[in-house]
């Protein structure tokens, strides 16, 4: 795993009150010359060369909802084997598609739940709390960070936000979306790759019927045009040259986008200054859709869960290649479709391109069918044919 340089959140406080004048690194001036004569050079005829930086360019993955069912915290139990150094053990559901995470500079999960920083007081169903065991394992896996914002944010109040976030500091993993403090809801994500600095920023919404406290509204982020508008534009304001905008949003279960999903995520794409929006929620496949170059991901189904309905098993991982441009960056996208085996809960590649050719026969034929079914709601979106899919 290629990890980017993680731009210092002072770095952007400092910039954003006004106490410091210098920009992130990509921004950087050369020092400033001597002002000291210096001496007459004797004309040459010998040839000169100018070289060309080359284009700056990184990759991104993004998957689903990490959802921890009982059934998926007992599954990551009995794999544990008893470890001496683990209750639970969740790489090995992720493990077929461990390279394709890997390999990329910069991978996101969307972490919906609460975790618990000592394997106690767990919930599923309907407030969520999960060992945080599964956000060591996520970075075991290639993971490099975790957007947050989404219904079951505050199932536990501003203790299991804040717990969660402890949970993810200590794991290596970057988040987005809940904060413990107004410095951090501003600051998150920047990071830089391969040069470029990027902003990430995450919404929901709502919590389910439960509020966000009253002296800490910043805890987490509602989804909201204008706030969504403004956070963007602060972010470019501020330096960042490729803004993410993920989405928790959407009708659970449908797999067409709703009036919100399909006005909202046009207008915010239309902004020049968000450049990529990623969606989850729904637990099912969703279209993608390509507009004016830039991709409306309306959802990802899930990752982890046991939601055991077939719909709800078919997955989507995304990954992106971003290239600069003359006049900004170019976006390259490859779905990689995925299916949770509904025995083992282990999560697969179900194109034929994607996976092993030595497979029992069920789950082959199992994959042959996901891999249907997600196409054809693929192909409902514009973005069908332009992407690369395998």
């Amino acid at each position: 795993m290629n990890h980017p340089r993680l731009l210092p959140a002072m770095v952007i406080t400092l910039m954003l009150a006004g106490a410091c004048t210098s920009r992130p690194e990509p921004f950087r001036t050369a020092a400033p010359t001597s002002t000291a004569p210096t001496p007459p050079t004797t004309p040459t005829t010998e040839a000169t060369t100018t070289t060309t930086a080359a284009p700056r360019s990184f990759t991104l993955a993004f998957t689903g909802d990490v959802l921890l069912h009982h059934r998926v915290n007992a599954t990551a139990q009995a794999l544990a084997g008893g470890a001496a150094d683990r209750t639970y053990d969740y790489r090995p559901l992720l493990a077929p598609i461990a390279p394709l995470i890997d390999e990329v500079d910069w991978a996101v999960c969307h972490m919906e739940i609460n975790l618990s920083i000592d394997g106690t007081r767990l919930a599923s169903y309907p407030r969520f709390r999960g060992p945080g065991q599964v956000a060591a394992d996520l970075h075991d896996v290639g993971y490099d960070a975790c957007s947050t914002a989404s219904n079951h944010t505050m199932d536990n109040g501003a203790d299991g936000v804040i717990e969660t976030l402890e949970v993810l500091d200590a794991a290596g993993l970057r988040s987005t979306g809940s904060s413990r403090s107004p410095e951090e809801a501003d600051d998150q994500i920047w990071f830089e790759i391969g040069g470029v600095t990027v902003a990430h920023r995450s919404y929901t919404y709502w919590f389910n019927g439960l509020a966000l406290p009253a002296d800490a509204p910043w805890m987490s982020a509602e989804i909201d045009e204008d706030r969504v508008l403004a956070d963007a534009a602060a972010a470019r304001a501020q330096g960042a040259e490729y803004v993410i905008v993920s989405l928790h949003w959407g009708d659970e279960y449908d797999h067409t986008p709703n009036a919100q999903q399909q006005d909202l995520g046009a207008r915010l794409l239309a902004s020049p200054d968000i450049d990529l929006i990623i969606g989850h929620h729904a637990h099912v496949v969703q279209p993608i859709e390509h507009l004016d170059g830039e991709w409306l991901v309306y959802g990802l189904g899930n990752l982890l869960a046991n939601q055991t309905q077939l719909p709800r098993r078919d997955e989507l991982l995304v990954r992106l290649t971003v290239n600069e441009a003359p006049d900004g960056f170019d976006t390259d996208l490859e779905v990689i479709p995925l299916h949770v085996d509904a025995e083992t809960l282990v999560v697969h590649p179900s194109h034929p391109s994607r996976r092993p050719g030595d497979l029992d026969p069920t789950l082959a034929a199992d994959l042959d069918a996901s891999w249907e079914r997600v196409s054809a709601v693929l192909q409902q979106g514009s973005g069908w044919g332009v992407y690369a899919v395998g």
